[in-house]
This record gives C-alpha cells, sequence and structure tokens, in this order.
C-alpha cells in the first residue's frame, strides 16, 4: 500500500534553491532515512510533507486518508498553562481521550463514583484498556510520571519526550519524524529502536544518529544539489554505495572533459549545421558542455587548530562531593586529567552529567573537596544549553569578535571569511544575520567559535545534536589527532566509540566510575556484570535447594588467580597497549625537542614531563605484563 506520495516539491529559502521538483513515495513498511547538510532543505522538506509549510509552484503531497499518521518536530511547542495530562487529552483519537479521562478521575483525592463508571464503560466500549498500558509504559520509559507537572516548567527536552510519547501513544501506522533522539539519554534510544524494529510501522525520519538508522532503516536517502538520491540497505550500505556513485561520477565527468575538447575543436571551425549528422553533432556537443562543467559538490569542513602547550598538571579532582536539593550526584570522587586523554560521560539524565562539567568549568562548587586546574589549561567548552551567539549580527562578524586573523597549528593566518568558508559557509552566507541561518548552520557556527579559541582542553555537551552527519565525521577525525584532553557528554554511540578511550559512568547516588574502553565496550562489561548476577544467584539458590552452602562467589580476582582475565581486566591490558604507544610517541617527541637546545625554561619543563612520562611508562608497562603473563 502506498503511504505517501509527493509530486513535483520544490521550496525557496529566500534566493537560495533547496530543492526542486522532487518526485517520490513512501509505501507501507519501509523505513527510509534522510541525510544532508546543515541548511539543505531537510526540515523544510519535512514540514511540507505534513502541510506545515507550502510548496512553490503545483507541488502536491498525497497521505494516505485510511491510516494514522503522526509528525515530531525537532523543536515541538506547547500551550504553556496545559499540564501533561491535557496536553494528552488534546488528541484526535477517540481512545486515548477515554484513557486520559479515566486517568483524570482516578488520580483524584476524592474519587466522583458516577464519572468514574462512566469513563470504565467509555474504556470498556472502545477497548482501551489495552492503549492505557501502553500509555503508562511509554510515559515511564520518557521519565514523564508526573501528570499533572505543566508544561511551561518542562525543559527543552522534557518538551521533544512529551511530543514523542503523545505521537507514541496513538500508535501511528506512518511516523515522520525530524530528529527523535535529541534530549534522549542512551537507556531511551535503545527502547525506542526496539519499539520501531517491533512493531510494523512505516518510517520517514531525518536524524543524525547513525547506530540508530543502521539498526532500523531499510533505506537511506541523500538530499544533495536539490535533488535525492536512494539507497537501498543500511547505513553502511549507504556509505559503500555513495562512494562508488561518487567515483562512477568523477570518472563520467573526465571522460566528458575529454571529449569536450575534441568536440569543442570541432565546433570552433564553424561546422555546417544544415545536415542532420552535423544538427545531432552540435546537440550532442552541448549535452557533454553541460556534464564535463559539472561541479562534484566534495567540498569538506576543515578543522584546524592552534593548541598551545599543556603542562604536567592538567585537572585535578580531590575526594569532590556535591549533591542537590538532598540528592547526591558526585561523590567523594578523585580523578587526575593525563595529556591526551579522551573521555566519554554516560548516564541516564538527571544523575550528574552537567553537574560534572559546571564543576570542572567553575560554573559551580563544590559542597566538599577541591578541584585543581592547571596553569597552562585553556578551556573550549561547547554547551548544548547555551551556545552564545547574538541572533542580530552576522556570521562573520561573530568571528570577527575574536580576531580579524586566526592562526591555525601550520604558521598559517586565516582571515574571517577564508575561516568561514572552511567551516562550509559560502561566501553569500557570511554576511548573513545568524537568526536566518539553520539550526545545523548556527550549531556549526558556534562550534567554530568554540575551536577557533585555540583551547588544550575541549569539553562537549551533546555535540551531536543537530550537526549533520559531513560535520559529524570532520569533528570526530579531528578529536581522534586532537593532542588535547577531550571529555564529552553525548548519547550517539556511534560518536563515542569512535572517539573516547574510557568512559565515566555516573551510575545514580553518587556513584561515578571509570571504565576502560569504548561505550560499546562499557555496554558489554555491563551487560555481562548483569548476567553474571543472574547465574550467581540462581546458583545461590540451587545450593540453597540442596542445603549446600556456598561461602564465596567468584570474582574478578579468583578468575585472575585461575588463569583467567575478567572482562574489565581485557578491556585494560588492550588500552594499556594504545596508552604506552601514545607515551612512547611523546617521549620521542620530547627527546627531539630537548635535543633541539630550547631556552633554558623550556628545557625545565621538557625535562619534568619526560620525567613524569617515564615514570607513567614504568608503572603501566608493569601492569600490561602483569596481565599478559595471566592471559597467556
Amino acid at each position: 500500500m502506498n503511504y505517501l506520495t509527493a509530486e513535483n516539491l520544490s521550496k525557496n529559502f529566500g534566493d537560495k534553491v533547496l530543492f526542486e521538483n522532487l518526485t517520490f513515495h513512501i509505501n507501507e513498511g519501509e523505513k527510509v532515512a534522510l541525510i544532508a547538510k546543515n541548511g539543505t532543505g531537510k526540515t523544510s522538506l519535512l514540514r511540507v510533507l505534513v502541510g506545515l509549510e507550502k510548496p512553490e509552484k503545483e507541488g502536491r503531497v498525497f497521505i494516505h486518508k485510511d491510516i494514522r499518521f503522526a509528525y515530531l518536530e525537532q523543536q515541538p511547542t506547547f500551550d504553556s498553562n496545559e499540564t501533561v495530562l491535557e496536553c494528552m487529552l488534546l488528541s484526535s483519537d477517540p481512545r486515548l481521550k477515554a484513557v486520559f479521562e479515566y486517568e483524570n478521575i482516578v488520580s483524584h483525592a476524592e474519587i466522583d463514583t458516577d464519572k468514574l463508571s462512566h469513563a470504565i464503560e467509555k474504556m470498556d466500549e472502545l477497548q482501551a484498556w489495552d492503549i492505557e498500558a501502553h500509555a503508562k509504559k511509554v510515559l515511564s520509559i520518557l521519565k514523564l510520571d508526573n501528570l499533572e507537572q505543566r508544561v511551561n516548567s518542562l525543559s527543552g527536552g522534557q518538551q521533544k519526550r512529551l511530543a514523542l510519547a503523545k505521537l507514541l501513544i496513538g500508535e501511528p501506522q506512518f511516523l515522520i519524524l525530524d530528529e527523535p533522539t535529541n534530549h534522549l539519554d542512551i537507556d531511551m534510544i535503545e527502547w525506542l529502536e526496539e519499539y520501531l524494529q517491533a512493531y510494523n510501522i512505516t518510517l520517514f525520519m531525518v536524524t543524525h544518529d547513525r547506530y540508530f538508522m543502521e539498526n532500523i532503516c531499510n533505506e537511506i536517502w541523500e538530499l544533495e544539489g536539490g535533488i535525492i538520491n536512494k539507497y537501498k540497505g543500511s547505513y553502511a550500505s549507504y556509505l559503500e554505495k555513495r562512494a562508488e556513485r561518487k567515483s562512477m561520477e568523477a570518472a563520467s565527468i573526465d571522460k566528458a572533459k575529454n571529449l569536450y575538447s575534441k568536440e569543442l575543436d570541432w565546433m570552433r571551425r564553424s561546422p555546417s549545421a544544415r545536415g542532420t549528422k552535423a544538427k545531432a553533432r552540435i546537440d550532442s556537443f552541448y549535452k557533454i558542455e553541460e556534464i564535463a562543467k559539472t561541479k562534484l559538490d566534495e567540498k569538506e569542513m576543515e578543522l584546524e587548530v592552534k593548541m598551545p602547550r599543556l603542562g604536567g598538571k592538567i585537572v585535578e579532582f580531590h575526594h569532590v562531593n556535591k549533591s542537590y536539593n538532598g540528592k547526591e550526584l558526585i561523590k567523594d570522587f578523585s580523578y587526575k586529567f593525563k595529556p591526551g586523554e579522551k573521555i566519554g560521560i554516560i548516564g541516564k539524565n538527571g544523575v550528574g552529567k552537567s553537574t560534572l562539567l559546571n564543576l570542572l568549568t567553575g560554573r559551580d562548587t563544590p559542597d566538599s573537596g577541591k578541584i585543581i586546574i592547571g596553569d597552562t589549561v585553556s578551556i573550549g567548552y561547547y554547551d548544548q544549553q547555551n551556545t552564545n551567539l547574538a541572533q542580530d549580527k552576522k556570521a562573520i562578524d561573530i568571528v570577527r569578535e575574536i580576531a580579524d586573523y586566526i592562526p591555525l597549528n601550520n604558521g598559517k593566518m586565516l582571515s574571517a571569511g577564508q575561516l568561514l568558508e572552511r567551516f562550509l559557509f559560502e561566501p553569500s552566507q557570511q554576511y548573513t544575520f545568524v537568526s536566518k541561518l539553520s539550526g545545523g548552520e548556527q550549531r556549526r557556527l558556534y562550534l567554530m567559535q568554540v575551536l577557533i579559541a585555540n583551547p588544550n582542553f575541549i569539553i562537549l555537551d551533546e555535540p551531536t545534536n543537530d550537526l549533520d552527519i559531513v560535520t559529524l565525521q570532520v569533528l570526530e577525525d579531528f578529536l581522534v589527532d586532537f593532542r588535547g584532553c577531550v571529555l564529552v557528554v553525548s548519547h550517539d554511540r556511534f560518536f563515542m566509540d569512535k572517539m573516547v578511550d574510557h568512559v565515566f559512568a555516573l551510575e545514580g547516588e553518587g556513584v561515578l566510575k571509570d571504565y576502560p574502553g569504548s561505550y560499546s565496550q562499557y555496554r558489554e562489561y555491563k551487560a555481562n556484570e548483569a548476567n553474571q548476577k543472574i547465574t550467581d544467584s540462581n546458583t545461590e539458590k540451587k545450593n540453597k535447594d540442596n542445603n549446600t552452602i556456598t561461602n564465596s562467589t567468584p570474582t574478578e580476582t579468583n578468575n585472575s588467580s585461575k588463569g583467567k582475565l575478567s572482562f574489565k581486566e581485557k578491556r585494560e591490558y588492550e588500552q594499556l597497549e594504545t596508552e604506552i604507544e601514545k607515551l612512547e610517541i611523546r617521549k620521542e617527541e620530547l627527546a627531539q625537542l630537548m635535543s633541539d637546545n630550547p631556552a633554558f625554561d623550556l628545557l625545565q619543563e621538557y625535562s619534568a614531563e619526560l620525567l613524569k612520562i617515564q615514570e607513567n611508562l614504568d608503572q603501566k608497562t608493569e601492569r600490561w605484563f602483569y596481565l599478559g603473563s595471566i592471559e597467556s
């Protein structure tokens, strides 16, 4: 069954053509992801499809009238005076109205029995009891249990979750979603993945979450140059097929250029166009010319930062404690950051991730303990809550507030305009007011503002929200090679897996644990830990049933003593190899710097750092040999 048909859709933004004459359809069971660079019209296309914006010219959209259809906006809006319950009641689905009318009655201390009886009859009549259970489950998972809470007291992220909950509770058959994973923690994202996989839902969405896309979608569409290129299969298949298409396009253009030179010489000799063959050759020449002059849109964002030197002391937490409203968020946390570390922070919403960042940046102070920031540390903070971009200023003015000319790592200087071009802001865009840029373009401009201040300690709070995949790939590559420290909070599992060396897991009640390895390795470890607990519990129960007393449970130490590394020790062993390699490289760099006869003060600094690196190397190497001996 055909769920959606779009014919000849075009949309302009001022003088800029976002897309033109798009025609496509979506059939039942298809799960399609739309990919495009920021500012190319992804959200505009979705809004045209659902009727919130009108297309140019004669474009038309048809959505099957007999299906339940729902749309999730990137930034939903609500009546600020409503409660969560009242928001849910504003539904065209009679089953949902019956559910929330029933919930409204039973939530009062004094229940009107007549109203309750009528509500129960209505629930029976509409067979709405199953949907009531489903509604409670969705609201609980998305942390929206307080139905009496006013919408105006909800954060932007909570409002996005409220819109998602309202949409899912209606059990639509066809979903159009704009960045559905924004403002969801990782547990919520994984639940939403399972939900969309399990149900026979047809889906068309814009997302930057590559694991989410990989696990759900069976088709990827790329909006580029105002047209849609379609790729059957997963995200991984899309990357492969896109590379093949680009290679073929480049070869076709090269071939056309060679042929164009020959045909141009023939045209310059003023051929007679009277004959049929001559006319056909002239027509063919213009087609060849069009192909030969095609420009592949392969310009990529370039990130370069002149990072100031990091000293021996970076950031140190000493027995730090922090609570809010009697809730313990960080308990007795101590840690010393080391050069080149890339750490991911994970945890459910509300467990203290933002608190940890605020403590590190000085926006908040600990209840007890102390935080020491090294003299050479220059922090660059990409804050998801506050972009600090003046909406009434032009893009180029944002850069000029920092400097007219920016020094790069290679010793070159770039003007404000040249730097903007490296961040994919064309000259025509540079004098555009910030308020006229798309949400993603504003985030890219803000990222540039953070990075050109040349930090050596970068803090990223949900950097993947609103950034397109192209920008994310460049940012990931830059951070992998970045020699300073990186601390990142993100729900993007792909981003975390590619970038971080280990993770800080905030597990609630102030507990903050350090786990070596990527996010996926952490999840694997936690899954194994949970399975081990179940096994131990079953074993204990069985032993009790057999009147057998078990005095101890296998631990990591027990496993090690038996010649087998635990999961956590294996991750540590693998991580030590990487850390030792990095230390050896830095040791060689310092030796070279010292051999270049630097000034006396620099020589002292290099010597001190070299001594610390050697001590660190000795400790890590000894531990590596120990773990290796157990494994072998």
